[in-house]
């Protein structure tokens, strides 16, 4: 399994780069928002990828971040959503846009998404709704940002590497979500209270969110 790529952009289209590896090219597939946040032509960039493999075909998925390659995997398990509508759902929400749809039960984010009916996107989140909570908390240890300019000669085509702490919004959801769980808060109740806290207050770091979160939480009347 390719697991990550590291190389030279030799050519951006609409939907994909060609990645040059040490002289071989790569088809790497991508979602607007990723492709937006690669470097430009000729310039040394790294990406995730995930290898979807069909009797007749070969396709290679990029993203920016493990999370996101977790999250388009998860989004494959939903009946009707191929690799092409899970990469619409990220480019038009990203990770955090995904994650919060999903806990607070709304389809109309995932609808927004090109091509994805309403009837797929009910899908999405009631399918995916007792399993977000799991790809949530990886926020806490995801690694930064792969789609960097600055990469090492030697990281050509590698397996995932172990996961390594990473400051970020994410994490501060992931570490608040594993604090109302250590509170008796089920999967489900702690991913939309926390994902409701942080819809609106963005900004705010992991003792913020839960404070939020536990008013969220709190008996009404």
């Amino acid at each position: 399994m390719i697991g990550r790529l590291s190389g030279r952009i030799e050519y951006r289209a609409t939907d994909h780069v060609l990645l040059d590896v040490r002289g071989v090219g790569y088809v790497v597939y991508c979602s607007e928002r990723t492709l937006a946040a690669l470097p430009g032509t000729g310039e040394q960039t790294t990406l995730y990828t995930d290898l979807m493999v069909r009797e007749d075909l070969l396709q290679l998925f990029g993203f920016p971040t493990l999370i996101e390659k977790e999250w388009h995997r998860l989004l494959l398990t939903v009946q009707g959503v191929g690799a092409k509508a899970a990469l619409a759902i990220m480019g038009t929400l990203g990770p955090d846009g995904v994650s919060r749809a999903i806990a607070l039960g709304d389809w109309n984010a995932i609808k927004a998404a090109k091509g994805i009916g309403p009837k797929t996107a009910q899908r999405v989140v009631n399918e995916l709704k007792d399993k977000a909570p799991a790809v949530m908390a990886m926020g806490a240890t995801t690694p930064a940002t792969a789609a960097s300019p600055e990469v090492a000669t030697d990281d050509v085509i590698e397996p995932v590497a172990p996961p390594a702490p990473a400051p970020s919004s994410n994490a501060s959801q992931a570490e608040a979500l594993s604090a109302l769980s250590n509170l008796g808060y089920g999967p489900g109740e702690a991913a939309s209270a926390v994902a409701q806290a942080a819809g609106e207050l963005p900004e705010a770091d992991t003792a913020a969110l839960i404070r939020a979160a536990l008013k969220l939480l709190a008996p009404k009347g």
